[in-house]
Order: structure tokens, then C-alpha cells, then sequence
């Protein structure tokens, strides 16, 4: 006889406790989830959350109002709050769960004058490509909140991990350093939900940031992250809004 539903439930639940000769009593681990076989030491998976249409909509505006924020007001960030962002971010994905983001804090207000002085450095090198309009256009926009923003955090990838043995990077090593980057847009991501703002400062030579903030040779730079409250809101991007580019819709191809 096959039992299912209500019927194989109750009997395994009748099963989960065994009596020894001795009169003790052992918890046997079974699964509620197929019919009744071999024990096994697996946890069950857990329910997943109901996400409703009231979700999906609030996750669609979250996404919409996520932007590269560059004018901060300078109201302190609660570190307590800091550290729950980027245990978020730790949530992330990553190939062979490596885990390779490794988050710094950066305080000091000498390294923090230091990495400023090389973005205006690079950052006078990049207009000196531009002509004409571009050009001036360039030299308007406000590309780094480095002077305002209360917090200043550099996202590195730790190329020299054995966490996740390899697996998954033997013909896309640089999965590596993609799995960083969705670290990065996790943060991003609550940090917005927070109310907090965030801005990808890009303008930046790599190896003056590593010498800078003096981190393991085998660490890369990829994100410096400017992070603080907002000084004004916008659903649309700045560089969409000051006339640089506009959104794109010819991305995605059929074949």
C-alpha cells in the first residue's frame, strides 16, 4: 500500500520518535516533503515568502529610485546601520560560493584627501579626451560625492581566495570579480531602502587606491562607494536628466 498526502504525513510524523530496547528515546530526522524511505540527516527546505503584488511593486520602485548618488548632505551614517548594509551585500552570490568581496572601511581623513586627489588628477586626464560640447558638458557634471559623503567605503575582490576551491572559474576566471560586483549591487539596493544613497566613484586609478589604503597585494579594486544620506531625490539618472546619454531599449536580441 502507497500512502500520500494527509495519510503518509501523519504515519512519518507517528515515525519521528523510535523506542530503544533501553526506553530511550531518539529523534529520527525525516522528510515531510516525498514519501517515507531511508532516514536522511538533510534539514527540510524551508517555505519560501509570499511575494505578493504589493512586493513585486514596492521591489519595482526600489529598483527605479536606486541611483548613482553624487550630492550628499553630511549627516552621519549609524555604523550599526553600515554593517547591517553590507551583511546584506554578504548575501549575495557568488561562483563557487568564493565570497571574494572584502570591504574597507576607509576613515582616515589623510587616505581619504589622498584618493581625492587622484579622482581630480584622473578625472582632469578623462576631459582632456573630450572636444567641443563634450567637453563642456564634462566639466559640469559632478562625478564623485568624495568631499561630502560621510562614508567612504572600498569594495576590493580577493583574487587569491580558496574559498569555493576554484569551481566555476576554470574557463571565466573573472566570474571572480563579476561575483563582487552583484555584492556591490546588493548594497546598493538596500542601501536605497534605507533611504541611504550610494555612488560608484570609477574615476580612480586602481593600483595608487591599493597603495593608498595599503591592502593585500592579491586584493583588486572594484568598487570605491561613496554612501550617505541624499541631498536631493531623482527617480531618473543624473547623467540621463543633465543630457549625457538616454536610456537605451535596443538590448536584448533573439537568435
Amino acid at each position: 500500500m502507497v500512502l500520500r498526502g494527509a495519510a503518509w504525513r501523519q504515519t512519518a510524523a507517528r515515525l519521528c520518535c523510535i523506542r530503544r530496547p533501553e526506553s530511550a528515546t531518539v529523534t529520527v530526522p525525516i522528510s515531510l516533503s516525498r514519501p517515507c524511505g531511508p532516514a536522511t540527516m538533510s534539514p527540510a527546505p524551508s517555505p519560501s515568502p509570499p511575494f505578493d503584488a504589493a512586493f513585486r511593486a514596492g521591489l519595482t520602485a526600489l529598483f527605479r529610485w536606486r541611483r548613482d548618488v553624487r550630492r550628499f548632505r553630511r549627516d552621519p551614517i549609524d555604523e550599526a546601520l553600515l554593517d547591517r548594509l553590507i551583511a546584506l551585500a554578504r548575501l549575495s552570490p557568488s561562483v563557487g560560493f568564493s565570497q571574494p568581496w572584502r570591504f574597507v572601511k576607509v576613515r582616515d581623513p589623510a587616505r581619504r584627501e589622498a584618493v581625492r586627489q587622484n579622482f581630480q588628477a584622473c578625472n582632469r586626464a578623462a576631459l582632456d579626451d573630450y572636444r567641443g560640447e563634450r567637453a563642456r558638458l564634462y566639466a559640469e557634471l559632478k562625478l564623485a560625492g568624495l568631499a561630502e559623503a560621510p562614508v567612504h567605503l572600498a569594495v576590493f575582490c580577493d583574487e587569491a581566495t580558496g574559498a569555493g576551491n576554484g569551481l566555476g572559474r576554470k574557463t571565466m576566471p573573472e566570474t571572480l570579480r563579476y561575483s563582487v560586483v552583484t555584492a556591490v549591487h546588493g548594497l546598493w539596493l538596500a542601501a536605497r531602502a534605507w533611504g541611504i544613497g550610494v555612488g560608484w566613484v570609477s574615476i580612480l586609478e586602481p593600483g595608487a587606491i591599493k597603495e593608498i589604503l595599503q591592502v593585500p597585494e592579491s586584493w583588486s579594486l572594484i568598487a570605491y562607494l561613496c554612501i550617505g544620506y541624499p541631498e536631493e531625490e531623482h527617480s531618473d539618472p543624473e547623467l540621463e536628466r543633465h543630457g549625457w546619454e538616454t536610456r537605451r531599449a535596443d538590448d536584448v536580441l533573439i537568435r
